[in-house]
């Protein structure tokens, strides 16, 4: 279809300017899609009626009584093991402090417990990892440091040691010898966790995967991938790519985060609309178990059905079944055509029918389809200066396509296009056919985590809702907490309903805590959601479980748990909530 012809269609009602020319492959890769669009005068409808529902939603979860107080001490996790019925030890003020509110007297569910009676480090210890690792022993608290604190800077622990193994087998005897010894482990990959869940609590041993970071072996024919766990993300991509294939995952942090890591926490990310989650694409994973066990179920086969699928497992585990050592991956193959879209809309409503019409018209080529909102743009622009490349609208769209016919792609995406200015669904946008802008077009959505950091101490919320109530949770949230909050933000994966909520202020600050804490996850319950749709729960979420998941199922949990690690040494204080009951 023409230009001329498109501006026909739309005569007096809009302005267009169209740069891209489906055709000729040499043409300018960006258009914009300048709308004057009539003023809108629909909203998205009322607000949830919360009080009354919310405690009846919620009243199955009685068993759990003291979630909605943030002042609570709790209990240490009663796995019925010898171990861990023990008495706790007395805490460590300089450590507990940390965790604690302003004044030390109150500590919310999401703030650690007390620590668990794991054994010390000794210099006997020390020389025994030394013997097996050598050089790789780390205990320089200069080194170890970066591995005690989190990305976010929210959690910080006291480990003196950080062991650096690049085999199965160093992994085998360290929770060998650590389980005989009652030490605690907190396995560590790239350390990109935003729940803390990679880093110590207390002063666990820290086992680093970053070492093994070895490719074993790729399968040009079925396209599986199988390597080390230490395997950063994009080092993977780079490898694919020069093959032909792409890895069926994509993270904001691919830069450094590791595959072992990715699945250990189930990792989402910007592809799973297309390719499904790891529970899919894994199809084999290599494992240590808390004894030092090694577990091989590294299958490299697309079907089979022998028995219990163990790997499952393992997969959003946060390492503490298991340490991950090695996985397979069925990576899927390079697409020869690319496009990705950055479009504005005027209401939440708009929208949400963008992306059906996008599903009904992009059908097989649709990769992705995220958003983010003008509070996002606006962290963009202050923090780290990136322009917005569209006028300023209240939601933003990242679309991206990939296909194996450029002609093909490119004209169902100029009909998309066409359909979505012509039904007053999008107000302005951009098309990127070129690496590099491509690139710029994504980095608007996958650097808002970035740009969060710069605007004070973040809460981060990681919700999965039904795909029509996910904005209004951040309305909602606003309304809550008025003036309080510095910013209230929303983005994410519309294509599988995943909400990022994220609330800042100038600081750490208990009072803001308590007021968002146990709301977000009231509000979610209410809704038949989860509190965590692919960050995992980790130390802070970990006594919010039972919003989400019933306490039969926890109780379950905690008896594979028990089964796995019964003296309870791998990634302590992780996942499972405190006050667990079977």
């Amino acid at each position: 279809m023409t230009r001329d012809k498109i501006t026909r269609s739309f005569q007096l009602h809009y302005k267009i300017k169209m740069l891209l020319k489906i055709s000729n492959s040499s043409c300018c890769p960006t258009c914009f899609l300048q709308l004057v669009l009539p003023p809108v005068s629909t909203v998205m409808a009322g607000l949830l009626k919360r009080a009354l529902r919310l405690r009846t939603a919620l009243r199955c979860l009685c068993d759990y009584n003291m979630l909605s107080r943030s002042t609570a001490t709790l209990s240490p996790v009663d796995f019925h093991s010898p171990f861990l019925t023990c008495s706790s030890e007395q805490v460590l003020a300089s450590t507990r402090k940390l965790h604690a509110g302003a004044d030390g007297s109150k500590v919310s569910p999401s703030a650690a417990p007390e620590r668990l009676p794991f054994c010390r480090v000794t210099e006997e210890d020390l020389a025994f990892f030394r013997k097996i690792l050598a050089g790789r022993t780390i205990v320089d608290p200069d080194l170890v440091e970066p591995s005690n604190v989190d990305w976010l800077k929210s959690v910080r622990g006291s480990s003196e040691v950080l062991l650096r193994p690049q085999t199965t087998e160093e992994v085998s005897q360290i929770l060998s010898y650590c389980n005989s010894r009652n030490l605690a482990v907190n396995p560590q990959g790239g350390n990109t966790g935003l729940v803390g869940g990679s880093v110590p609590v207390y002063d666990e041993i820290i086992l680093s995967t970053s070492l093994m970071n070895k490719i074993l072996n790729f399968d040009s024919i079925s396209g599986v991938l199988t390597c080390q766990a230490g395997c950063v993300l994009e080092n993977l991509s780079f490898y694919l790519e020069e093959r032909d294939y792409i890895m069926p995952l994509d993270l904001g942090a691919k830069g450094s985060c590791q595959i072992g890591g990715n699945v250990a926490t189930n990792a989402g990310g910007l592809r799973l609309l297309r390719y499904g989650s790891l529970h899919g694409t894994v199809l084999g994973l290599e494992l240590v178990l808390a004894d030092g066990q090694v577990l091989d179920c590294l299958s490299t086969l697309r079907k089979d059905n022998t028995g219990y699928d163990l790997k499952q497992l393992f997969i959003g585990s946060e390492g503490t079944l298991g340490v991950i050592t090695a996985v397979s991956i069925l990576c899927p193959r390079k697409p020869k055509s690319v496009n990705v879209v950055f479009l504005g809309c005027e209401t939440f409503e708009q929208l949400l029918k963008t992306f059906q019409l996008c599903k009904s018209m992009l059908g097989e080529i649709l990769s992705a389809f995220e958003f983010l909102d003008s509070e996002c743009m606006r962290l963009l622009n202050t923090h780290l200066k990136l322009p917005n490349p569209i006028s300023d609208c209240p939601f933003y769209i990242v679309i991206e396509t990939s296909g194996s016919d450029p002609t093909h792609d490119a004209q169902k995406l100029h009909n998309f296009l066409e359909e979505a200015m012509t039904s007053s669904l999008v107000s302005d946008g951009t098309v990127a056919t070129e690496e590099a802008k491509i690139k710029a077009l994504w980095s608007l959505r996958e650097r808002v985590t970035e740009a969060l950091t710069h605007d004070g101490f973040t809460y981060k919320y990681d919700i999965s809702l039904p795909v029509e109530r996910i904005y209004q949770l951040v309305t909602d949230m606003r309304k809550h907490l008025g003036n309080r909050a510095k910013s209230v933000v929303g983005y994410g994966h519309v294509g599988d309903g995943n909400l990022h909520l994220n609330v800042t202020s100038p600081s750490k600050d208990p009072a803001l805590l308590a007021a968002i804490e146990p709301f977000v996850y009231e509000w979610t319950a209410s809704c038949r959601g989860s509190i965590s749709a692919e960050h995992g729960l980790g130390l802070k979420k970990r006594n919010y479980i039972y919003y989400s998941k019933q306490s039969q199922a926890v109780a379950l949990m905690g008896n594979i748990k028990a089964m796995l690690d019964p003296k309870g040494i791998l990634n302590p204080y992780k996942t499972l909530p405190d006050n667990l009951k079977q």
